[in-house]
C-alpha cells in the first residue's frame, strides 16, 4: 500500500473526503516526525510503539576491498509492533 492507496483508505473508513484524510496523515506524520527529531517516544497502544536509537561508531569491512573502514555514530528510528497488530500480523 503507498500514501494514495492510504488516503484513500482513510477516506473511505472515517467518512471523510480525499484531501480531509490527506491533510489528516499528513499531520499526523509530522506529529510523529517532530516528536522524534526532539527524541522523545511515541506510544500507540495496541498498535505500537516508535522511538530513537543510537547506534555507537564501530569499524567496517568494505566487501570489494577488505579494507577498514569507520562507520560513525548515528541515531536510527526503531518501531516496535503492539500485541494487538501482532496478533493481526499472525
Amino acid at each position: 500500500m503507498n500514501k494514495t492507496e492510504l488516503i484513500s483508505a482513510i477516506a473511505e473508513k472515517s467518512g471523510l473526503t480525499k484531501t480531509q484524510a490527506k491533510d489528516a496523515l499528513e499531520a499526523t506524520i509530522n506529529a510523529i516526525s517532530g516528536a522524534l527529531e526532539k527524541g522523545d517516544k511515541i506510544a500507540l497502544i495496541g498498535f505500537g510503539t516508535f522511538s530513537v536509537s543510537e547506534k555507537a561508531a564501530r569499524t567496517g569491512v568494505n566487501p570489494a576491498t577488505k579494507a577498514k573502514i569507520n562507520i560513525p555514530a548515528k541515531k536510527v528510528v526503531k518501531f516496535k509492533a503492539g500485541s494487538e497488530l501482532a496478533d493481526k500480523v499472525k
